[in-house]
């Protein structure tokens, strides 16, 4: 239990407890709302890496080779609740996510490529600027862990984990970090 501070002039109190940023992560999670495709089209121009066999031959040269040039795919989902605890400074959170590539076909057949399942710590921090109140997202760690359907190589896993954490450092973060806008504060 806390009790809230007294003020003799207007102020805006925010208190978030682990119940409710969990109940939320949980509703998101059964609702199955933690799901994305991704494909070249949905990915910026400037993104340091395009869902094409051709540029995963640095992590995978076999699938170059076997699908020459093809685009990919990748589904993303959570593999369970996002785990959050609050902070006095900021709420820290562990996402149990999964990510699966597939090469699609001419025919619109989407073979699979590779699993990875990548857990992530993130910190998220309330911020007041003049009259706005926002929050900023920062990604603290990542660990990929693969696994590859029969008869597909090893994956470079060093090579991959590094574009994506780079990707979300540049894309990722940043895209969350824009939905956490500040809005004023009354």
């Amino acid at each position: 239990p806390m009790t809230p501070p007294m003020a003799h002039e207007p102020m805006l109190l925010l208190a978030v407890t682990e119940f409710v940023a969990n109940s939320a992560a949980f509703t998101y999670f059964t609702a199955g709302a933690l799901h994305r495709t991704i494909s070249s089209d949905t990915l910026p121009r400037q993104f340091p890496l395009q869902l094409r066999t051709k540029s995963m031959e640095v992590f995978s040269p076999q699938l170059q080779e076997r699908y020459p040039d093809q685009p990919m795919e990748l589904h993303l989902w959570a593999r369970q609740q996002p785990l959050l605890s609050c902070h006095p400074d900021a709420l820290h959170g562990t996402l149990f996510s999964s990510a699966e590539a597939f090469v699609v076909l001419p025919n619109a057949t989407r073979v699979p490529a590779f699993l990875l399942n990548i857990d992530a710590n993130v910190t998220g921090k309330p911020t007041i600027t003049r009259n706005r109140l926002g929050g900023t997202v920062r990604l603290t760690g990542l660990v990929p862990d693969p696994e590859l359907p029969q008869g597909l190589p090893v994956l470079q896993v060093k090579r991959l984990e590094t574009v994506l954490k780079f990707g979300l450092w540049l894309f990722g973060v940043p895209q969350a970090n824009s939905k956490c806008c500040p809005c004023p504060v009354p």
